[in-house]
């Protein structure tokens, strides 16, 4: 996917001039993830190696989790220093949205960055017969864990269809380990993944039983609006996946909160772009994962001391 508001590239360069790591440690960082078998768990234990180094007087933790709604609550109730979230959940947070699981605005939520974007991510059995939007009417299928991003997304997306979860035979709120193992034991027909591309839970689904990856078409991504943007899955990224796929994304952000110091702040955002290539190994949704980017349509305020950073190298949200 684009983005837009690219930065030269030369600026980056500055980030050398920039204070040392870890001035002003923090005592204690727990990262909030998401399921084992995401994308959140692994880049999360990656990145807590990274903090390890950068934040030596630290004790850093990766915190297994049902993702970007439990991860913004915890935040803003001071039981983690970073976490993991898709930019809706971000954005409804922010506004107080009961119904996508916040029972007032979350004030004390602040960006670290702009990372990777999720692709939403269909994938039915071919015994199910599923090659459509529309043939999931009718078949089971499971949206996520209730009332995380990956719930959330499903929502939206089935909404924008013009379909809702009444129209599907049955609804299953699960993981995607879970749903996996469902489907491999023809248990469920199809499930929605809001995930990086080549997230495990699908690889293995796709090595274990002939699946079909379903479209989202355009018109859908246009209907949905912001902060959805246009997609595609692109060929073999899957087994037996041998097209490129049209589907929706939305961008994913590491978010702090107001209660980690300036310092600790600057460290966090520094050390991720000083450290891309141990992301890289970690997952591949880490190759989009670029400073010039950082900024990218932050549904919060920035936190100041992930800012002096972003100042430093001359990245901005324009």
């Amino acid at each position: 996917m684009s983005f837009r508001n690219r930065i030269a590239a030369a600026a980056v360069g500055l980030s050398a001039l920039a204070a040392p790591l870890g001035a002003g440690a923090a005592e204690f960082v727990n990262i909030l993830t998401g399921g084992t078998s995401g994308v959140y768990y692994p880049m999360g234990v990656a990145i807590s190696k990274i903090y390890s180094e950068a934040m030596p007087d630290a004790r850093v933790q990766v915190q297994s989790t049902k993702a970007s709604v439990e991860n913004l609550n915890l935040l803003q109730q001071g039981n983690g220093e970073l976490g993991f979230s898709l930019g809706d959940s971000v954005k409804l947070a922010a506004e107080g949205n009961a119904d996508a699981g916040f029972s007032a605005p979350l004030d004390k939520l602040r960006g670290i960055a702009a990372i990777y974007p999720n692709y939403i991510q269909i994938v039915a059995s071919e015994e199910s017969g599923i090659t459509t939007l529309a043939d999931l009417a009718g078949k089971s299928v499971s949206v996520g864990a209730p009332k995380s991003g990956t719930e959330l997304n499903a929502r939206a997306i089935l909404d924008a269809a013009g379909m809702s979860y009444d129209d599907l035979g049955k609804v299953e709120y699960l993981p995607f380990a879970e749903s996996v193992e469902l489907m491999k034991n023809r248990q469920l027909d199809a499930t929605l993944q809001s995930a990086g591309l080549g997230v495990a839970s699908l690889k293995d689904l796709s090595s274990s039983i002939p699946i079909t990856v379903v479209s989202v078409p355009a018109e859908v991504s246009e209907a949905l609006g912001d902060p959805y943007v246009a997609g595609e899955i692109p060929a073999g990224t899957y087994e037996g996946q041998d097209e490129a796929v049209s589907t929706v994304a939305v961008i994913n952000y590491l978010v702090t909160s107001d209660a980690v110091s300036d310092d600790d702040a600057y460290v966090m955002a520094k050390s991720i772009f000083d450290n891309l290539d141990d992301l890289k190994a970690a997952h591949a949704a880490a190759n989009a994962i670029d400073v010039l980017n950082a900024l990218q349509g932050m549904p919060i305020p920035v936190h100041p001391g992930a800012q002096r950073y972003y100042d430093e190298v001359g990245v901005s949200a324009e």
